[in-house]
C-alpha cells in the first residue's frame, strides 16, 4: 500500500492537559481557548495572509497519544454508552487506521510572541501538545449542510448534570485573574459529564480530579450533581 509522510505545521497549546474532560466534539464549550503555535519553518507572516477574513478554521491533527495503540475495525462510541459496536469509519473514534482527526475551531486572532507565530482559537476540543498537519478555512456555504443526517449523533449531547462550587473553589475562581471565565469553563466541562460510560451507572458519591490550564480541580459526583470541592494551582 502507498504511504505518505507529512510535516507538522504546529502544536496546540490547550487547557486540556489530559484526555479526560475533553468535550466529545469542538464548539461545545466556547470558553475553551488555546493557541496553535506554528513551527519555525511556517512562521513567516505571509503564510497566514487573508486568514483573518475567516471566522472558523478546520484543523487536521494527529491523535498523538493513541497513535501507537493500533486500530480496530469496530469501536464502542461513548455517545452510545460504550455498549454498542460501530464500524470505525462510522465514528470519530481515535483508534483509526491512520490516527488523524478533524476539528473546526473559531479563529480569535493572529499573534506573535517570542518570535513564534500563533493562532488564538476558541471552542477547541484538542489535547495540549496535539500536532497539527494542516489548516484550512471553514466555508459556510459548503461545509454547513443543514439537511445532512447525523446518524446516532444527530444532535449535540445533552445531560441533566448540575454543578455547584464550594466557597473555597468559587473564591479561587474569582481571585485568579488569568482566566476570567474559569468558573464558567469548569461548569460547562462538568455538565458534559466527562466520566467513562461504565462509571455513570454506579450509585453513591464518586470523587474525581482533572487538570485544566495549570489548575488541579477536584469534585464529587452524586447522581446527576457535580460539586467542585477544591481548585489548586499546579507548580510551574
Amino acid at each position: 500500500m502507498a504511504s505518505y509522510q507529512f510535516n507538522v505545521v504546529g502544536y496546540i497549546q490547550s487547557p486540556y492537559k489530559q484526555k479526560f474532560a475533553i468535550p466529545r466534539q469542538p464548539g461545545l464549550i466556547p470558553e475553551a481557548t488555546g493557541y496553535l503555535v506554528l513551527e519555525d519553518d511556517y512562521s513567516d507572516d505571509t503564510i497566514l495572509r487573508g486568514i483573518d477574513c475567516f471566522s472558523h478554521l478546520w484543523l487536521l491533527f494527529v491523535f498523538h497519544e493513541t497513535a501507537d495503540k493500533g486500530w480496530s475495525p469496530m469501536v464502542r462510541p461513548p455517545r452510545l454508552g460504550g455498549n454498542t459496536r460501530k464500524g470505525v469509519f462510522a465514528t470519530r473514534a481515535t483508534f483509526r487506521p491512520n490516527p488523524i482527526g478533524l476539528s473546526v475551531v473559531k479563529l480569535e486572532g493572529v499573534e506573535r510572541s517570542n518570535g513564534k507565530l500563533m493562532l488564538k482559537l476558541s471552542g477547541i476540543d484538542l489535547l495540549d501538545g496535539t500536532p497539527v498537519v494542516d489548516i484550512k478555512p471553514y466555508l459556510p456555504y459548503s461545509d454547513a449542510l443543514p439537511h445532512a443526517a447525523g446518524g446516532f449523533a444527530d444532535a449535540a449531547p445533552q445531560t441533566a448534570m448540575t454543578v455547584s462550587f464550594s466557597d473555597a473553589a468559587s473564591t479561587f475562581c474569582r481571585q485568579q485573574s488569568q482566566y476570567p471565565d474559569l468558573q464558567v469553563f469548569i461548569e460547562k466541562v462538568l455538565k458534559q459529564d466527562p466520566r467513562p460510560s461504565y462509571k455513570k451507572q454506579r450509585e453513591g458519591e464518586q470523587s474525581y480530579g482533572m487538570t485544566l490550564y495549570n489548575y488541579n480541580i477536584k469534585w464529587t459526583v452524586n447522581g446527576e450533581h457535580n460539586h467542585v470541592t477544591e481548585i489548586h494551582q499546579l507548580p510551574e
